[in-house]
């Protein structure tokens, strides 16, 4: 086999060939030609290749051949990918050491192990498959947003969020989450952080009931504003919430418990509402993922059962992205006006403009068409991690996995910490378990692995799995 390709100059500056002989079939002979490129100058470090996609059609391949190619040359140190930056040739100092010539490049050292080179699977929790943005109908939406916009909508925004969107919110909610809306309790903020920062301490005070695993993150977020948080048990059916005692507020995940898995059960719900009722308390609802249910009937929001005992907070950083910085309150009428105050007198946080595009997306249905696609995908995602736990540990309980982006793999007692680290050497990034436990939880402390199903291209997830596989502890 001998092919030549030429490259365009808007590519990637400059014309390019590369020649594909040899054994091996195509995609060991592209691997082949773009490290001959590296090795000889060709391809100088810092060059950015065109995308997988364009570099296909160009050499009339298969998408997933160069994908892969693309995917074994990063692994090995010849390139680097970043979301946002492409697919780019390696600088000399982490491929070649401190040789910077390329003369010099043939002089590869022995690859290093994964942990030094970084993770080369993410398999963290918290965020969706980025590749999988609809861009082109957030640009349409974008665009309409933008032609139809008022005047007034280029000036000082009003720290309640745009009014199309509050409304476009309270349509959707109350259609898909059974949250009883309207646009005057709705505030938009900037995401769940925001929304804690707004609350404590100008707004609620501690201590504040939380459950016993959930995101240090908030946990810090909290004690930074003098908030005491109060660990509640975490058993099969959700947080015991007949431990509220003193706390004048709890903040709970009754949709899909964070990370353990599984909805609040039913009369746990009830007996948090009926605390609330009867001690004059509040509710902090976190309805992270509430959009993503796979197994189970759907679980309506618990702000559904008492509006002036909830406060309902999500946002659009699992079902679009984390980059938008959009989110919501949904909040009982006597704190909207304390809210606000604690906002101030012009939005600082939330681009209008993003919160019209938004507010089309919801309105034209593409939300939701987006949803129910992003719902199809994460499922055969999850299982596709079952299937291969289920061929190559067969030892290990998934858990969890009814909804959201990620699972919980129940480990043997005593291999946590062993099977993180087993984990970074197979280039594999992921959180154990105790990583969410709240320090003064007195929940029995279980080892397991949080794995988030979500992060990976489609291309690269089959290798995370296998990377997974290999560091999870013998059975």
């Amino acid at each position: 086999m001998a092919e030549t390709w030429v490259n365009t100059a808007e590519r990637i500056g400059a014309d390019l060939h590369l020649e594909l002989s040899g054994p091996g079939g195509r995609r060991a002979a592209l691997i082949r030609a773009l490290r001959d490129a590296v090795r000889g100058g060709r391809l100088a470090p810092g060059t950015r290749l065109p995308p997988y996609r364009s570099l296909a059609a160009d050499l009339g391949m298969a998408r997933n051949t160069v994908a892969d190619a693309y995917a074994e040359l990063v692994a090995e140190g010849w390139l680097t990918a970043r979301q946002g930056s492409g697919t780019r040739v390696a600088t000399p100092l982490r491929q070649w050491g401190n040789t910077a010539s390329p003369g010099a490049a043939a002089r590869i050292p022995k690859k290093a192990p994964a942990s030094a080179r970084g993770p080369r699977h993410d398999l963290r929790q918290g965020t969706p498959d980025a590749s999988s943005f609809p861009r082109s109908a957030w640009l349409a939406s974008y665009r309409r947003a933008l032609q139809q916009a008022p005047n007034e909508a280029f000036g000082p925004g009003d720290p309640a969020g745009r009014r199309e969107l509050r409304e476009a919110l309270a349509e959707y909610l109350t259609r898909t989450r059974g949250v009883r809306a309207e646009p005057g309790r709705i505030v938009v903020c900037s995401g769940f952080a925001h929304a804690l920062r707004l609350l404590f301490p100008q707004v609620l005070r501690g201590p504040l009931a939380v459950e016993s695993y959930g995101l240090g993150f908030h946990r810090e977020l909290l004690t930074a504003a003098s908030v005491r948080t109060v660990p509640l048990p975490l058993a099969e059916d959700g947080a015991q919430v007949d431990g509220l005692d003193r706390e004048r507020a709890v903040l709970l995940t009754p949709a899909h418990q964070f990370p353990t898995g599984g909805p609040l059960h039913p009369a746990r719900r009830a007996a948090v509402v009926d605390w609330a009722r009867a001690r004059g308390g509040l509710i902090l609802e976190d309805d992270y993922d509430g959009e993503f249910r796979y197994d189970r009937r759907p679980v309506g929001a618990l702000q559904g059962m008492d509006l002036e005992r909830v406060v309902h907070i999500g946002s659009v950083s699992k079902s679009l992205s984390p980059a938008l910085r959009l989110g919501w309150m949904v909040l009982p009428e006597r704190y909207v006006d304390a809210v606000l105050a604690a906002k101030g007198e012009r939005e600082a946080w939330a681009s209008a403009l993003d919160q019209l595009a938004l507010a089309d997306f919801l309105a034209s249905g593409s939300y939701d068409r987006h949803v129910r696609r992003m719902r199809q995908r994460y499922r055969k995602r999850r299982d596709r991690l079952v299937a291969a736990l289920a061929e190559r540990a067969p030892h290990i309980e998934v858990t969890g996995i009814a909804a959201g982006l990620h699972a919980v793999l129940r480990l043997p007692p005593g291999t946590e910490r062993s099977a993180v680290k087993a984990a970074t050497w197979q280039g594999v990034a992921l959180d154990g378990l105790a990583a969410f436990r709240h320090p003064r939880a007195t929940t029995p402390v279980p080892d397991g692995l949080v794995v988030g199903y979500a992060t990976p291209s489609e291309h690269a997830y089959g290798a995370a799995l296998e990377a997974l596989c290999q560091a999870l502890p013998p059975g």
